[in-house]
C-alpha cells in the first residue's frame, strides 16, 4: 500500500531533515541525500529510526 500523499510531505529524514520519497516496489521511504532506505512497517508505519536504515 502506498504512503499517503500528506503523511509524505512532512516526513523529513531523521539524519539530515531532507525530503524523503516513496518507493513502491521495495515498499520504502528513501532519502537520496544521506542514501538511506527506510523499511515501512506493517505496510503503512514508517520506521525512521536511524539504527533500522539501510544504505544504498
Amino acid at each position: 500500500m502506498p504512503v499517503d500523499k500528506e503523511l509524505l510531505e512532512i516526513l523529513a529524514c531523521p539524519k539530515c531533515k531532507g525530503d524523503l520519497r516513496y518507493e513502491e516496489k521495495e515498499d520504502k521511504l528513501i532519502c537520496d541525500n544521506c542514501k538511506l532506505k527506510f523499511p515501512i512497517l506493517e505496510g503503512e508505519i514508517p520506521d525512521l529510526l536511524l539504527e533500522d536504515a539501510e544504505r544504498f
